[in-house]
């Protein structure tokens, strides 16, 4: 990129995350992280979801790592996703992991943290009275912790909120 009047190249700025890790599971979750197009679209991406039909239809001109499912209480799969993370934390490098869960994203963020790589989670927008089983495991893990609603601000200390993105 350069400048306006063609003077030279603008650096990225060194505070701002150049690659980021996606990490959702399809779905809802995906929807949430896809509408913030507008802030990744221009950053160097690789996406973590499931090989669902929306997911591959979504994301077939990306950057993608299918991730092991069912991962609801399945240990088995959760110790495969454990794996992949730290196989696709050390290639990829993010600067940055980005979540809305579920459960694909708790190994993710363990991986990322014993890396010291910056996580942020975005609770989903339907949980309002009840913290997510991801949410309260992520929270301690997470760089930032972001809630779509006032009402989720309350559950999760040190949380900020920032509006819905569906």
């Amino acid at each position: 990129m350069h400048t306006s009047d063609g003077s030279g190249p603008i650096e990225p700025a060194p505070d701002l995350p150049q690659r980021v890790l996606l990490v959702g599971s399809s779905g809802g979750h995906l929807a949430q992280l896809l509408a913030l197009r507008p802030w990744w679209e221009g950053r160097e991406r690789t996406w973590v979801t499931f090989a669902t039909q929306d997911a591959k239809a979504h994301l077939r001109e990306e950057k993608v790592v299918w991730a092991y499912f069912p991962t609801t209480r399945n240990i088995p799969n959760l110790l495969r996703n454990l794996v992949l993370a730290c196989g696709v934390l050390r290639r990829a490098r993010p600067d940055l992991v980005v979540s809305t869960g579920a459960a694909v994203a708790f190994p993710f963020f363990l991986v990322a943290r014993a890396m010291r790589i910056r996580t942020v989670y975005l609770e989903v927008y339907d949980r309002l009275d009840t913290r997510t089983l991801t949410g309260r495991l992520c929270r301690p893990l997470s760089s930032l912790f972001c809630v779509q609603w006032e009402e989720q601000a309350a559950l999760y200390k040190g949380s900020h909120v920032i509006g819905t993105l569906l």
